[in-house]
């Protein structure tokens, strides 16, 4: 039997698919993560924004356009928001975005939900899940009522995962893990476990209130730390934080970033920013537009904001489409120009890398501190590579090997 698992959205519905793979290849199955031919589809659903839950929709007929017989599966957020919205296409199986054993029991007529399996890693990035859930209800967003409350795994489970994955690099990530709690151990403490892993390690998103003295000083402590912060921003505005139920200032903000670039000089913060949430004003606006220079960051992933129904915010007037059009088209113009900035003050200097993929003749990959690099020499993917940073390229730079 052959099965395919695709995936939607964050980059912990990677990790939860990636364990739904290890489960169905344990039972004997041929997995795939790339649509194709297949007699089963675990199709795995976003539910951030409305247009994510409309492309989640449609994965349903793009997999029957290779096996219209095959049995579908639907799991993730969109499915545990509006599960009647896949029943009506005929699928087999719909379930959320929490523990995937009864999907996989399923898939297998029965399952063994007690013997944990550790995904099963196709990259040369493992995506390690440290936590799940979120307890902070910020006003625009739907994830905690489909997540559910905020839950830690053991840091001892954790590092067995680590350890397991052949890949040079594992990235932490949840859906909160600044609220990461073992027992009282909390992300620090969890960074300093990890002090004697010969990998390279990379944080995900990170909140405001995770950054502190002790968290930078035990990250100075890995072998090998990639030197990116996801610091989640949303609004350069006070007033809109506010009524985001962001527990933080602009001012706090732009504290949190000195203190990252007082400890690791060439970091890269990247960032989240949402335009025209409905409060926001033409300054507000502003705010959040002039704080991308402030902060430096080196790239910023860019919103309109889109109403889900289910929170706070769905309540409020939304601005008019003219608006957020707008908007939303000059911080695009303004995160390509911080992009851009960042990378140029790396052009000549030395970093290495982790070699992902070889195509159209150009090794590519990441260095620690996100650039995406193009070197044009065939190299070992899962390596990790010194290089010299050269020109503006693609959605990075050209280098050379050193």
């Amino acid at each position: 039997m052959k099965a395919v698992v695709f995936t939607l959205g964050c980059k912990v519905n990677e990790a939860e698919s990636a364990q739904v793979m290890a489960a169905l290849e344990e039972a004997g199955w041929e997995v795939s993560d790339k649509l194709g031919y297949a007699q089963a589809y675990v199709l795995n659903t976003c539910a951030v924004t409305r247009e994510a839950e409309k492309k989640s929709r449609q994965l349903v007929a793009r997999a029957r356009k290779f096996n219209p017989e095959a049995q579908i599966f639907v799991c993730g957020c969109a499915g545990r928001k509006d599960p009647q919205a896949f029943w009506q296409k005929g699928v087999t199986y719909v379930t959320g975005a929490g523990d995937k054993s009864e999907l996989i029991s399923a898939m297998l007529g029965g399952f063994n939900d007690k013997k944990f399996l550790y995904p099963k890693q196709t990259g040369t990035r493992a995506f390690i899940k440290i936590q799940d859930g979120c307890n902070n209800f910020c006003s625009y967003c739907i994830i905690p009522y489909l997540r559910g409350r905020e839950k830690s795994r053991s840091i001892a489970d954790i590092l067995g995962e680590i350890e397991d994955t052949n890949c040079p690099e594992a990235v932490l990530n949840g859906i909160n893990i600044s609220s990461f709690n073992d027992n009282g151990n909390n992300l620090t403490q969890l960074v300093c476990a990890l002090s004697g892993v010969k990998k390279r390690i990379r944080l995900g998103s990170l909140e405001c209130s995770a950054i502190t003295p002790q968290l930078l000083l035990a990250l100075h402590g890995l072998q090998d730390f990639a030197p990116q912060f996801h610091l989640s921003l949303q609004s350069g505005s006070t007033a809109v934080l506010r009524a985001m139920n962001r527990h933080y200032t602009r001012e706090e903000y732009l504290q949190k970033c000195q203190m990252i670039y007082s400890s690791f000089p060439d970091a890269a913060i990247t960032t989240d920013i949402i335009s025209g949430f409905p409060t926001e004003s033409e300054e507000d606006f502003k705010d959040s537009l002039s704080i991308i220079p402030q902060a430096g960051f080196a790239r910023v992933h860019a919103f309109s904001f889109s109403p889900r129904e289910g929170t706070v915010a769905f309540k409020m007037k939304d601005l008019p489409p003219q608006i957020k059009n707008e908007r939303i088209s000059r911080l695009l113009a303004a995160a390509k120009q911080a992009e851009s900035a960042y990378i140029s003050k790396f052009f000549g200097k030395t970093l290495t890398f982790v070699a992902e993929e070889y195509v159209g003749g150009f090794t590519m990959g990441y260095t620690g501190n996100y650039i995406k690099v193009y070197v044009p020499v065939q190299l070992q993917c899962g390596k990790i590579y010194s290089v010299k940073v050269g020109s503006p390229y693609a959605e990075g730079a050209l280098a050379e090997l050193v």
